[in-house]
């Protein structure tokens, strides 16, 4: 059997029904790895290395262990095309037990392809895949999808139409003995609330629940691996935050190790121990969400996770100057070096223009409000400020909560610098 099939949908040239096709799929999707060739290495989990020497989050610094949990998935130097387009170029990526990562960025950047040579519904054409310490594919020789131990939840969920919700859950478990078949399909079910739904049908249900179902019928039979392909796209914004926190916690309390993917930087943010973020087909930055939020390494990263104010600039004494401040210059960059600032809408704290100043006092930077918002939680407020060559620069500012000054007034502008970012300029394409 051709795994890529299943990647590709179903041939064109070969008459199949949509039944036919979900479970054919489906088969493959969740199988328990059971069966594997007598031959095959036995399990040498390598520990998982954390990079960096310490971590700062909302609570302040904190100690990173030395090694993670034994590996559960690993991917190697893997590259794919799809004729002669690059579609994953030199992707590292180890996962450990228990470890949610975010396969992060735009579409067509490879997240996707990487997750279907993981699950071995791509073949693999260079590199080598590991699940569980044991060789699962490299180029040339593959173990088939339904032996890799992995679950998949994928946008469509692919519920059988015919089936009840029970036996849509039951269906990876067909080794098992009729029994035991019901009691851990209620059981998967149970961890995802769903178990009151058992008798459903699939068109019963709301999107939301749909996706609980997909998520019980991949968990029920203790994958070492779960692997998601944007799972929560077809739901609207407030269900999909509803869902995606309650699926956190299930996936937290079943402990595989998970690897998702999402174009939306928020929900990575939200669901992931790290993310893997991802441009042109190779992993541009991988940490945890704090690392990749305030320590981007470089523009694409910087924006990709929030909105950002974009200002040019030319090093100077070790420093670049802007409309809103001087900011130092990353090592390296000599004098005369062009470069681009990136400084986040809530690095801007304002307050209104004081009324006295002290004699010799430092000046204010000053800017002219155009419109504010208050948008619930905070306040976006737009600005003008004079820029090089007379020129005003439009700023975003966001403040925590209500803060709406009049348009055609004045406020002024203090700088956060730890959440404005310097970057070498680059060439336009």
């Amino acid at each position: 059997m051709d795994s890529s099939a299943f990647a590709r949908g179903p041939d064109p040239d070969r008459p199949q029904s949509r039944a036919g096709t979900l479970r054919e799929r489906t088969a493959a999707w969740f199988g328990r790895g059971e069966g594997a060739p007598a031959g095959d290495a036995p399990c040498r989990a390598a520990p998982v290395t954390a990079p960096g020497d310490g971590r700062v989050d909302a609570l302040g610094a904190r100690p990173v262990p030395a090694a993670m949990a034994r590996e559960a998935l690993a991917l190697l130097g893997v590259r794919h095309r799809y004729g002669a387009t690059l579609a994953v170029d030199a992707v590292d990526l180890t996962i450990a037990a228990g470890e949610i990562v975010c396969l992060c960025g735009p579409s067509g950047c490879g997240k996707s392809t990487l997750l279907r040579i993981a699950a071995g519904l791509e073949t693999l054409q260079s590199g080598v895949v590991r699940i569980g310490g044991r060789v699962m594919a490299e180029p040339g020789a593959e173990v088939p999808p339904e032996r890799r131990g992995i679950g998949l939840v994928f946008q469509d969920y692919a519920l059988f139409p015919h089936l009840s919700v029970l036996d849509n859950v039951r269906f990876g478990l067909s080794g098992r003995p009729a029994a035991a078949q019901r009691a851990r399909a209620l059981e998967a079910l149970r961890q995802v609330g769903m178990d009151s739904y058992a008798e459903a049908f699939p068109h019963h249900l709301s999107g939301g629940q749909q996706q609980r179902v997909a998520l019980a019928r991949a968990l029920a039979p203790d994958p070492a691996v779960l692997l998601l392909d944007e799972p929560f796209s077809g739901l609207d914004a407030r269900l999909r935050e509803q869902v995606r926190d309650e699926t956190l916690h299930v996936l937290k309390q079943n402990g595989a190790a998970t690897m998702l993917v999402t174009h939306d930087p928020e929900e990575a943010m939200f669901l992931a121990d790290r993310i893997a973020l991802m441009r042109g087909g190779r992993i541009v930055q991988l940490g945890c969400p704090v690392d990749l939020y305030t320590r981007p390494v470089e523009a694409y990263a910087a924006a990709f996770f929030g909105e950002v104010n974009r200002l040019s600039g030319t090093v100077r004494g070790g420093a670049v100057d802007t409309a809103v401040g001087s900011l130092a210059a990353p090592a390296g960059l000599a004098d005369g070096t062009p470069v681009e600032v990136l400084v986040r809408p809530e690095a801007l704290h304002l307050a209104p223009v004081p009324k006295d100043l002290a004699p010799g006092g430092t000046l204010p930077i000053l800017a002219r409000v155009m419109a504010a918002r208050l948008l619930g939680r905070s306040s976006l407020v737009h600005l003008s400020i004079p820029g090089g060559a007379g020129r005003p620069v439009h700023l975003h500012a966001r403040m925590p909560g209500q803060f709406l000054p009049a348009e055609e007034s004045h406020v002024s502008i203090t700088l956060d610098r730890k959440q404005a970012f310097v970057f070498r300029a680059e060439a336009p394409t």
